[in-house]
C-alpha cells in the first residue's frame, strides 16, 4: 500500500523552503502518515547528530495547524519527536504541501520540550504580515501540541517522562 510521495516545505509566500521523499503507509479521514529515511548524515544545532537512515514517522493531520515527526535511529532507537507549527497540508496527486510557519516544538519526553525559532516566526511574521488569523491560529496549535503530550495520545502514547 505505500506510495512513494514528495513533501514540500514552503514558506508563507509559498516559496519553497525544503524538500523531500517519503512513503505515504496511511491516509484516514483526519490524518496522513508517511514514513521517510535520511539519505545522508546531518548536523543540526538544536537536534545534533542525525546519521544516514535515521527515520522519520511523519504525521500530516488534514485539518491541523501542526505535523509531528517521530525519529527513529537506523538501529530502531527513539530519538524525539519534531513538530512543526504550519497551515493545513495540501495533498495532491502524490505531492504533500504545507506552509511551515518556523515555530517548531522539540519533544524528548514529556518532561523536556523545548520550543524552537521563536525569532524566525517573528521575523516572518513581520516580513509576511501575518494576520491575527495566523497568530491566534500558532498560539492554538502549540497549545494542542502541549496537552497531546500531557495526556500521552496519539502519537505520542509511550513517550517516557
Amino acid at each position: 500500500m505505500a506510495s512513494p510521495c514528495t513533501i514540500n516545505a514552503r514558506k508563507f509566500d509559498g516559496s519553497l523552503h525544503r524538500s523531500w521523499s517519503a512513503e505515504l503507509v496511511e491516509e484516514n479521514d483526519e490524518l496522513y502518515v508517511l514514513v521517510g529515511a535520511f539519505d545522508r548524515e546531518l548536523d543540526h544545532p538544536e537536534l545534533g547528530h542525525i546519521a544516514e537512515g535515521t527515520v522519520s514517522h511523519e504525521f500530516y493531520w488534514k485539518e491541523k495547524w501542526f505535523n509531528i515527526f517521530r525519529f527513529h535511529q537506523p538501529d530502531g532507537t527513539f530519538m524525539f519527536f519534531y513538530c512543526n507549527i504550519n497551515l493545513p497540508p495540501v495533498f495532491s496527486g502524490d505531492t504533500l504541501d504545507y506552509v511551515d510557519l518556523d515555530i517548531d516544538l522539540l519533544v524528548r519526553s514529556r518532561e523536556d520540550l523545548t520550543v524552537l525559532d521563536e525569532e524566525d516566526f517573528e521575523r516572518n511574521r513581520q516580513r509576511f504580515g501575518y494576520g491575527q488569523e495566523i497568530l491566534s491560529g500558532a498560539s492554538e496549535a502549540l497549545g494542542e501540541l502541549r496537552r497531546m503530550i500531557d495526556a500521552g495520545a496519539f502519537p505520542f502514547d509511550g513517550l517516557p517522562n
